[in-house]
């Protein structure tokens, strides 16, 4: 995500610049709205919205950029086919992301979902679960400490577990949305979202530069662009 807000920094039009802020996790970067930053690049939509619901806000979605490869790694198994009776499954404690893994699991038939439900799927809505599999939450952030630790089966975005050597083809589940449901996004304040520097700064994350940069991540199987180059 830094990476592409620094190319993003270096083809912005003038007379506006890019400065980065970095936070320490999943929530400041939705509350530092409030006085640092315009615009946000770290969440796809169905997250976005649980924070507008849960915070009364008016965060608004705006570019498509890149499609994470996510899915389940393990230590233990080298194929979900292997996948025992009673295993631990370590799946994010955020709702968003809890639906996003359950969903994978439902897709594969490893579990059945209430009808119902999609993006607010928790444990709950499991209506079948017949490997009798033990659900243990546990923050976005801590998920490859879970893996490291011997968790059987543990839910995974590419950008956290690399740093322990692993990438989506050493997955034994990946996740198939051709939507882009959970491309992450541009997002910017209701108030701020039409204009010209919101409408500048959509245009240089949907530059040439911007696509190349994760077409060659692409190649990798990390993540899938989720925009065609000039598109606003």
């Amino acid at each position: 995500m830094t990476d592409v807000v620094e190319i993003v920094a270096e083809n912005i039009e003038e007379p506006y610049t890019v400065k980065l802020v970095e936070v320490a996790d999943n929530i400041q970067y939705n509350e530092v709205f409030n006085d640092e930053a315009d615009a946000s690049f770290a969440q796809h939509e169905p997250f976005m919205e649980q924070f507008n619901e849960e915070s009364d806000a008016d965060l608004v979605a705006m570019e498509e950029i890149y499609n994470a490869i996510v899915g389940f790694y393990s230590p233990v198994y080298d194929s979900i086919d292997e996948l025992e009776d009673g295993a631990e499954v370590a799946i994010p404690s955020d709702p968003t992301n809890e639906a996003r893994a359950l969903m994978i699991l439902d897709e594969a038939g490893i579990i059945t979902l209430a009808d119902d439900v999609t993006f607010e799927a928790s444990v709950d809505d499991i209506e079948e679960n017949p490997k009798d599999l033990k659900f243990t939450h546990v923050d976005l952030l801590n998920l490859s400490a879970s893996y490291e630790d011997g968790i059987p089966l543990v839910f995974n975005y590419p950008t956290y577990i690399e740093p322990i050597g692993l990438t989506p083809e050493d997955a034994v589940l990946l996740e198939d949305d051709d939507e882009n449901t959970f491309a992450l996004r541009v997002v910017a304040r209701e108030g701020n979202a039409d204009s010209d520097k919101i409408k500048a700064l959509n245009k240089a994350f949907t530059s040439q530069e911007v696509y190349d940069f994760l077409d060659e991540l692409a190649e990798k199987a990390h993540l899938e662009p989720a925009f065609e180059p000039g598109e606003e």
